[in-house]
């Protein structure tokens, strides 16, 4: 094949491949890969949460997709359990931090607290009562009221998931059960 043939062929392969393609064989090559959960310590957990809980689904569904741990949630499971996740409370507040001088709100401060322990089932606290909170600023017009309340409902989303991971994190370090 010719030298210019060569270098047409090679153009078009990295058209074809891009840089994108190029990294990506790079960070194969180095070992990457994305970050997952960290083992638990436990094969068997019983999850108590309150029955209007918006952070149970992804609780749950993050404890779910740990193939090493059973999630146990019908009462006469509880015994059999190695630890139990005792979800106590979580409360969502809606708090005014800024109003114009006509007296409007323009600011709002949405907070999600949530209170949670680990215990095994006889009783022994492996990690005491946490309080977990997360806080995001949204601001308010009331020109697009539908608009920000998807916006709060999104971010009162991504405060659940980070608290998730949060309880995730704590339950992947404890020492003994």
């Amino acid at each position: 094949m010719p030298i210019t043939h060569r270098r047409q062929a090679l153009r078009t392969l990295w058209a074809a491949i891009g840089v994108g393609g190029l990294s990506a064989l790079g960070l194969a090559g180095c070992g990457f890969q994305l970050r997952q959960s960290a083992p638990l310590p436990f094969k068997s957990l019983f999850l108590i949460v309150p029955r209007q809980s918006e952070l149970a689904k992804d609780l749950r569904r993050t404890l779910a997709t740990n193939a090493e741990l059973k999630l146990l949630t019908e009462p006469k499971d509880m015994a059999s359990a190695e630890v139990v996740l005792e979800v106590m409370s979580e409360l969502r507040e809606r708090v005014v931090v800024g109003v114009n001088a006509s007296g409007q709100v323009r600011e709002l401060q949405l907070r999600l607290r949530v209170t949670f322990r680990l215990r095994t089932p006889p009783g022994v606290v492996l990690i005491p009562e946490v309080e977990l909170q997360q806080q995001r600023d949204l601001s308010f017009l009331e020109s697009a009221v539908l608009a920000k309340e998807i916006e709060e409902n999104m971010l009162y989303r991504d405060m659940q998931i980070d608290i998730v991971q949060q309880i995730m994190r704590r339950l992947a370090v404890v020492k003994s059960v």
